[in-house]
């Protein structure tokens, strides 16, 4: 079994930051990517950053400039540093890593329980 736990949200006025992290675990051979998503409340999951395995990035339009994600490839964590947050930043951040597994063949898309970000104006 393989599970992502993130830790980092919470309650943040405009402009402030926060530091998100996301720790992979249990019967872990590699990872490849991993990502940050978001899901605000009525809409649909979209992706706001994602790191390689050789450490390439790519981000939303929305957060380019504000938002760096990086990894440690040795505690197989992944961070996404958030700063000059905005009301429309609200939701719910989901990490996903694409995992092979000791005892499954092949990658598999994992994700994390979620955590509440929430930007106050």
């Amino acid at each position: 079994q393989v599970q992502l736990v993130e830790s980092g949200g919470g309650l943040v006025q405009a402009g402030g930051s926060l530091r998100l992290s996301c720790a992979a675990s249990g019967t872990i051979f590699s990872i490849k990517n991993m990502g940050w998503y978001c899901q605000a409340p009525g809409k649909q999951r979209e992706l706001v950053a994602r790191i390689l395995s050789d450490g390439s990035t790519n981000y939303a339009n929305s957060v380019k400039g504000r938002f760096t994600i990086s990894r440690d490839n040795a505690k197989n964590t992944v961070y996404l540093q958030m700063n000059s947050l905005k009301p429309e930043d609200t939701a719910v951040y989901y990490c996903a890593a694409a995992v092979r597994s000791t005892i499954l063949p092949g990658f598999r898309d994992y994700w994390g329980q979620g955590t509440q970000v929430t930007v106050s104006s």
